[in-house]
């Protein structure tokens, strides 16, 4: 394998262990073994564990951002916001994505993940905000919905048949947030 080649392989199987285990519990022995590599390979190439699940996380919340953009295309207000849900809504295939991003809010605890991911959880709210134009309660409520599905996903509610799991699994569709906004929400 060339050296990019092997960075995405450790990346693909270090996503895996540490969206099921978190940073603590990640193991970097199983993503070496599994890679067919060493422990020094990793930290030659990422310099710490730590770094290697930042770098993880923050790219899952990049790809949410960077997914809700192109869905939304040319559109502004509610309809691009709707149009992002449903780019949401396809997004939540990737349970290990979204699990990784649930890892990195229960990782803040370090100040340095928390300083990454506050920092990507910045550019998706600042994605929302300049593709739609609409104002700080309406993207609130826009990305407590999402975090809300990301829950949800990980819960797998797809596999539970039970009003309360109905409810979570509700699509965002255009007009949902239209009574939400920061003149009915003070």
């Amino acid at each position: 394998m060339t050296g990019p080649e092997r960075r995405q392989q450790i990346l693909r199987i270090a996503a895996d262990e540490f969206a099921a285990s978190g940073l603590h519990g990640g193991s970097t022995d199983r993503i070496a073994r599994e890679a067919g590599i060493t422990q020094a390979y990793i930290f030659r190439i990422f310099g710490t564990k730590k770094a290697l699940f930042s770098e993880l996380v923050v790219a899952s919340f990049d790809r949410v951002a960077d997914g809700m953009r192109e869905a939304a295309g040319t559109a502004t207000g509610q309809q691009a916001l709707a149009s992002m849900g449903e780019c949401y809504y396809a997004m939540l295939e990737d349970r290990t994505s979204l699990l990784l991003q649930l890892q990195g809010l229960a990782a803040c605890g370090d100040k340095e993940v928390r300083d990454a991911v506050r920092e990507a959880f910045g550019r998706m709210w600042n994605t929302v905000v300049e593709v739609t134009g609409l104002d700080a309660v309406t993207v609130k409520a826009f990305l407590a919905f999402g975090m809300l599905r990301n829950s949800g996903a990980a819960l797998q509610i797809h596999d539970v048949d039970q009003p309360w799991a109905n409810g979570v699994g509700t699509r965002i569709h255009a007009g949902l947030f239209d009574h939400i906004t920061s003149e009915t929400n003070r």
